[in-house]
């Protein structure tokens, strides 16, 4: 098992690609707003997209959108298994204020 991190930016992030001749299951990913809990201010939201090679980030290929996750807290998705493949990206964007971290967890196979 192998695990891809990264803080989110207000732009769609690349936080994992599937490189040539690999398929990726993805397990579990963690998103983590490290701001103080119990402050409004520090709440923020996320979008997340699985993207087959060769195409764009939009709404076909949105999974989740403007999900909360308040200062403290971590949203785990881990209900199902994601297969990718080669070219196939993993691509969340943040929203103001900037306090999110990514975990993505995978396993070649």
């Amino acid at each position: 098992m192998a695990i891809a991190q990264a803080i989110l930016s207000g732009t769609p992030s690349v936080l994992l690609t599937v490189p040539a001749g690999k398929t990726y299951a993805i397990t579990t990913i963690m998103v983590c707003n490290f701001a103080a809990a119990g402050v409004p201010a520090n709440d923020s939201q996320f979008d997340l997209h699985f993207v087959k090679d060769t195409e764009a980030v939009g709404d076909v290929n949105q999974i989740v959108k403007d999900l909360p996750v308040p200062g403290g807290e971590t949203f785990t998705f881990d209900s199902e298994k994601i297969i990718l493949e080669e070219g196939d990206t993993v691509q969340l964007q943040g929203q103001s204020p900037l306090n999110l971290s990514a975990t993505v967890s995978y396993l070649e196979v």
